[in-house]
């Protein structure tokens, strides 16, 4: 068990190793005598995970922080932050919660725990994680994305909150950011233990990597883009690891980037968002992931979903068409498309996020 109090015992450091080969850490807030189990899932791979405050926002101290592992139905296990709320432990009352993820080749340190941790002080159990096979979580080989497998993230974080005592099971939502809005959204379609879904600077990356920005590649260029990249497996075949994409962000901007390359640049590669385990920040997927995610579409059930969306996206989004076309893909009454004005796409990485607009939709 690992015991936390107003300040961290010096048993936590004796313990933290074997932190998950139990079935369950306790600790006491101060704000009330009960105890606060977390439950995790038997076996999962003990990982070891960072010990120091490594995020890209500073710690709060409304929030009890906690790193924990959870596995998906693929057996990879998948790093997270736990963030708790003390305002609501104290109370006893089981707590709405809210998984987030993403952006696409970002980590739970980044924009998904700022997000998370800005819920939690806002009353909410959250729950940033690594997507498989980047950032702490497991999988091989590195820098690898899945539509089904990093779909089936989301619902693999749904079971580890919905094992926890003291959240609601019926009031789990998801937050995907950026190209993991889609993948979330992906989830909800067969998912209906999650209860509401925010899809925020949403990018559909089966759309982008199979017709580009504004659907500019046809049939003919997606036919010598598979011609191209299908070679490439003959080199994998021989090489211990994935040939990467050249497709990254640049050491140094040359000032002639297009706009949003320059606004990636100052998130990723600045103090403001740089993390070491980003592959946005440090460096790229493999160059075969463009075909296995294109050939997926993400939005192919969209008009099932029939829990409550929100589709957020900057006024000056170079991304803004895939939340437009994705509202329009979705059915019903259940659903919100709203416009930060005057935000770019990574604007709402850190800088104008509509906390209050997230809070009001996830509570009523």
């Amino acid at each position: 068990m690992l015991i936390f109090h107003n300040l961290f015992l010096e048993i936590k450091m004796k313990l933290a190793k074997t932190a998950f080969l139990v079935l369950a850490c306790v600790f006491y807030t101060q704000l009330s005598a009960a105890q606060i189990i977390i439950k995790t899932e038997p076996n999962v791979e003990n990982i070891e995970l960072g010990k120091d405050w490594d995020k890209t926002f500073a710690k709060s101290d409304e929030v009890f922080h906690q790193k924990v592992l959870f596995k998906n139905r693929y057996g990879f296990s998948l790093a997270g932050d736990l963030y708790l709320p003390k305002s609501q432990l104290s109370k006893g009352a089981k707590i709405p919660a809210v998984a987030v993820c993403g952006p696409y080749g970002a980590v739970k340190e980044q924009a998904a725990g700022f997000y998370a941790q800005e819920l939690a002080k806002r009353g909410f159990v959250t729950l940033a994680f690594d997507p498989s096979f980047t950032g702490e979580s497991s999988g091989n080989p590195r820098n690898i994305s899945s539509n089904d497998i990093n779909s089936e993230d989301f619902s693999a974080a749904v079971d580890f909150l919905g094992i926890q005592d003291f959240v609601d099971r019926e009031k789990i939502s998801i937050i995907g950011i950026g190209g993991f809005g889609g993948f979330g959204l992906n989830a909800a379609a067969i998912d209906i233990r999650i209860s509401k879904i925010v899809a925020s600077t949403l990018y559909d990356m089966s759309r982008l990597y199979s017709s580009g920005y504004d659907d500019g590649i046809n049939f003919e260029g997606r036919t010598l883009m598979k011609e191209d990249l299908s070679e490439v497996r003959y080199d994998d075949a021989l090489n211990s690891s994935p040939t990467r994409s050249i497709y990254t962000l640049p050491f140094k901007l040359s000032g002639n980037e297009p706009k949003f390359i320059a606004e990636y640049f100052d998130y990723y590669k600045t103090k403001r968002g740089y993390h070491p385990r980003s592959v946005n920040s440090n460096s790229a997927w493999s160059v075969f992931n463009q075909l296995a995610v294109a050939n997926s579409p993400l939005s192919l059930f969209l008009g099932e979903i029939i829990q409550p969306v929100l589709v957020i996206q900057g006024q000056n989004s170079h991304a803004l068409f895939f939340s437009e076309e994705t509202y329009r893909k979705l059915k019903g009454e259940n659903k919100e498309l709203f416009i930060v004005k005057d935000a770019s796409h990574t604007d709402l990485f850190d800088k104008k996020v509509p906390f209050d607009k997230i809070e009001n939709f996830l509570r009523n």
